[in-house]
């Protein structure tokens, strides 16, 4: 029972980081100080995209989901809870590629607003 509740745990934990790497930059413009937190999260998922890497968060869900005597699943996050609604066929490189800049250009126009913003701040202070 603790080691299904620890991979309903670390699922609940990637589902809230993959949601944090596209929506964070939203929250940024809130609290533009989450940035030193947003702004790595999206480098590593964006990173994790690109070159078709798995997140060290599904291994240790198929782990602990075995530990559990549940089946783990091949593949990546993505792959396993959410392509099969968006893309049934299954992820291609291509696929991970623009997942990777769809995240960045999803947050790219609060970060751009936020420099600007700041860029005039910083010029009416001189």
């Amino acid at each position: 029972m603790a080691y299904r509740l620890a991979a309903d745990g670390v699922l609940i934990l990637h589902l809230a980081f993959i949601l944090w790497v596209i929506l964070g930059s939203l929250m940024v413009l809130w609290r533009p100080k989450l940035a030193w937190l947003h702004l790595p999260a999206l480098a590593w998922a964006v990173a994790l995209e690109l070159n078709g890497w798995r997140c060290p968060l599904t291994p240790l869900e198929n782990l602990l989901r075995r530990y559990a005597g549940q089946a783990g699943f091949e593949g990546g996050f993505i792959e396993h809870y959410l392509l099969g609604v968006i893309y049934p066929a299954g992820l291609t490189p291509t696929i991970q590629l623009w997942l990777g800049l769809g995240a960045l250009l999803i947050n790219l126009p609060p970060y751009v607003w936020l420099a600007r913003r700041w860029w005039q701040r910083r010029k009416a202070w001189r």
